[in-house]
């Protein structure tokens, strides 16, 4: 019960908002695929462009939503948090070093999309010449379906 009473200080609104974000990052990662198999090598651009994007927005509510916690005094070791019981205090520790963990695979994705989207506008990737796409796509659905369980684990299970 303890656990579930770490959730209820987050912003079930913006844990949602970015589960939107990832998978509307999912879906412009596949549609950047599928252009560049057909040979459509600007619209490849545009989405791997806005794939990149939606991860910024989802690290910028990230950062927020963070800063909100750490405002309030939460975060770990902090004497506001130590103060609460060993649930909240679990909570608390997972969430910052899962969520943030999970941050960090988001910007490794940034930083891959960015390098594909190089290659793409260099022609190193073609409509017979994707699979660095591919892998790099199947990597970003892999961070999106992480989120997927961090979700309800932290903003919904209050």
């Amino acid at each position: 019960m303890e656990f579930h009473s770490g959730g209820r200080h987050l912003n079930t609104i913006i844990g949602v908002a970015n589960t939107i974000i990832l998978l509307t990052s999912s879906l412009t990662v596949a549609l950047a695929l599928t252009a560049i198999q057909k040979g459509n090598r600007r619209l490849s651009q545009a989405c791997l462009t806005a794939t990149i994007f939606f991860g910024v927005v989802f690290l910028v509510n990230k950062y927020l939503e963070w800063s909100a916690e750490i405002g309030r005094g939460i975060y770990p070791n902090s004497p506001e948090l130590l103060q609460r019981p060993d649930g909240e205090k679990l909570f608390f520790g997972l969430y910052y070093s899962m969520t943030g963990l999970h941050g960090l695979h988001v910007i490794a994705g940034i930083i891959l999309l960015a390098v594909m989207l190089v290659l793409v506008s260099r022609n190193s990737i073609s409509s017979t010449e994707f699979i660095k796409l591919e892998n790099s796509g199947l990597y970003w659905h892999l961070v999106d379906v992480i989120w997927i369980f961090l979700l309800p684990l932290f903003y919904l299970a209050a």
